[in-house]
């Protein structure tokens, strides 16, 4: 089972360290293990740390006083959040809550900013990262505003594949269709709904365990 050490050495960013900066950056890390349902960090609270997911799935979410809740995006294996609010010192400005048992790195604060201070590579993925998740996001608005819930479940599914942001996702992706409808903001059964347009579309099988993406590019597309 993959621990925080492998996480950090395996990354795009982990891979362009000399031995030295990694020890650095692995002295500064530690993981915890998260059950499902539970906070990983929550809106308003000090940011301290960078995360990076070691293995389970979470999601990045809004909960307002009110009850209502926005998701923004999910969190599979491989991917590494909250830089931006790390570099702005400012309070957190969103949740992220496991869906599933969820184990995740947490490196702090002064092991980020050595980073940043001193590894040219480590500076260049930071970069590709904030403007993959630029991306994202503005992408996320257009899918919002401009598609159905069948091809918004769709462009989530295929925004999990990012290679970049995620990395460690397998086209065989282990997720249930309640997980998918907390991820889309959607119930189960809305969620099952539009995985069956998915299918009969011939881009994604629902299998033991998990989706089975047939067609990444016709998932980014469909709705289109």
């Amino acid at each position: 089972m993959k621990n925080a050490e492998e996480l950090l050495r395996t990354s795009l960013w982990g891979q362009a360290l000399t031995e030295d900066e990694m020890q650095r950056a692995l002295a500064g890390t530690t993981e915890r293990t998260f059950p499902a349902g539970a906070f990983i960090c929550m809106k308003g609270e000090p940011v301290d740390y960078w995360m990076g997911l070691v293995s389970g799935l979470g999601k990045m979410a809004s909960h307002w006083t009110t009850g209502k809740t926005t998701t923004l995006t999910g969190i599979s294996t491989g991917g590494w959040f909250g830089e931006g609010s790390l570099m702005k010192k400012e309070p957190r400005r969103y949740d992220v809550m496991a869906i599933r048992e969820s184990r995740v790195a947490f490196m702090n604060r002064a092991t980020f900013t050595w980073l940043l201070d001193h590894s040219i590579p480590f500076n260049r993925y930071m970069i590709a990262q904030l403007n993959e998740r630029l991306g994202q996001f503005i992408g996320m608005i257009e899918n919002e505003r401009m598609l159905d819930t069948d091809a918004r479940i769709a462009r989530g599914l295929a925004a999990l594949f990012n290679p970049v942001l995620y990395p460690g996702t397998n086209r065989l992706l282990q997720i249930s269709q309640e997980e998918l409808g907390y991820l889309a903001g959607v119930s189960r059964q809305r969620a099952n709904q539009a995985l069956k347009v998915l299918e009969d579309a011939g881009l994604v099988r629902s299998e033991y365990g998990g989706i089975n993406v047939l067609d990444l590019d016709g998932l980014r597309r469909f709705g289109d």
